[in-house]
This record gives C-alpha cells, sequence and structure tokens, in this order.
C-alpha cells in the first residue's frame, strides 16, 4: 500500500464495555512519526426490513445528540460475533419481525478518521411478525413508513442516521 502508515505502539487510555480509546504511536508513509486517536468498536449489526405496511423504523432518544432518531433495526455486536446472527437477533428484539433469510447490503464505516467500527448492513427478506422483546435498557418505538415517505425524510433531513440512510439509499439504487 503505497500510503500505509506503520503502527510503533498501541497505547489504551481507557477501556469500556462498548469502546476503548488509544492514542498510538506510528509512522507516515515519509517515515515520520505521528499519533493517531482510535475509538475502538465491536461494531455493529442493522437490518432493513419492509412490509406492505412501509419500512421499519425504530425511533429512540440517542442520549448523544439529545434527540429522537429514526432508525432501521440495529444493535452492536458482542467480540467475536456472527454479524447475520446479531441482525436477525435485533430484527427480533426492537420489531417483533423475523426474516427467512438476510442479504448483506454492505459494511459501512461510520467514521474511518477515528474508529475502526464497522456497520454490517442487511435487507430481510420473507419477514413474518413475531412480538418483540427489548433490552431492559432499551426505550423506543418501532414506526413503519412507506418507502417514498422515508425518502422524502432523509432528503429533507429528518431521518439523520448515517446507517439508515445507507441502507434506504443502496436497496433504492439495487431495484
Amino acid at each position: 500500500m503505497k500510503y500505509e502508515e506503520k503502527t510503533v505502539s498501541e497505547n489504551y487510555i481507557y477501556r469500556g464495555k462498548i469502546l476503548s480509546l488509544r492514542c498510538d504511536d506510528a509512522l507516515l508513509p515519509d517515515g515520520k512519526p505521528c499519533k493517531r486517536e482510535i475509538v475502538e468498536h465491536t461494531g455493529g449489526a442493522s437490518v432493513l426490513a419492509e412490509t406492505e405496511k412501509g419500512i421499519a423504523l425504530v425511533r429512540q432518544y440517542r442520549y448523544a445528540y439529545k434527540e429522537e432518531l429514526y432508525e432501521i433495526p440495529a444493535g452492536k455486536l458482542n467480540a467475536g460475533e456472527n454479524p447475520e446472527k446479531a441482525a436477525a437477533r435485533e430484527l427480533s428484539e426492537e420489531t417483533g419481525l423475523v426474516a427467512d433469510s438476510l442479504k448483506l447490503l454492505t459494511v459501512l464505516y461510520p467514521t474511518p478518521g477515528y474508529t475502526n467500527e464497522k456497520i454490517y448492513i442487511y435487507k430481510a427478506d420473507g419477514l413474518s411478525e413475531g412480538k418483540e422483546h427489548l433490552d431492559q435498557d432499551e426505550f423506543l418505538d418501532t414506526v413503519y413508513i412507506p418507502r417514498a415517505e422515508v425518502l422524502n425524510m432523509i432528503q429533507d433531513g429528518r431521518i439523520k442516521d448515517g446507517k439508515t440512510i445507507a441502507a434506504v439509499l443502496i436497496s433504492e439504487l439495487r431495484k
């Protein structure tokens, strides 16, 4: 790789339940030393699920932004967890929907400048309804919004979540 940077040392500042923070010593492609601040994250899995009622979105308050957001069902991966299984689990937990199959749409790198997080985005096929079973610390509503309205919501800024925007637009392009 022409512009590869070399890690000299990984220096952990914080290790948490969801993420860890490092301030690494590295070498630039020209050999000069630099620092790289990295947020380690196990990644996430998400699902675009569309029924005759519309696209299943969850509306939940996101503390970091201090507002409610519309998002496709998603959750973090546990260390070593299969992303497809995690996506199926989150779909069922958050919406009650069960998919016959999931197809990988893409793997999203949300902020490559400072994190190694990867979000696996799937499309659900063969949906049937079950019962949602939220985690104890989850508070959200599932809403079904027609595709045309979801596209309007993306365009006018009511949907701000990157994985949701990517999922809907990729699926739209592949129609």
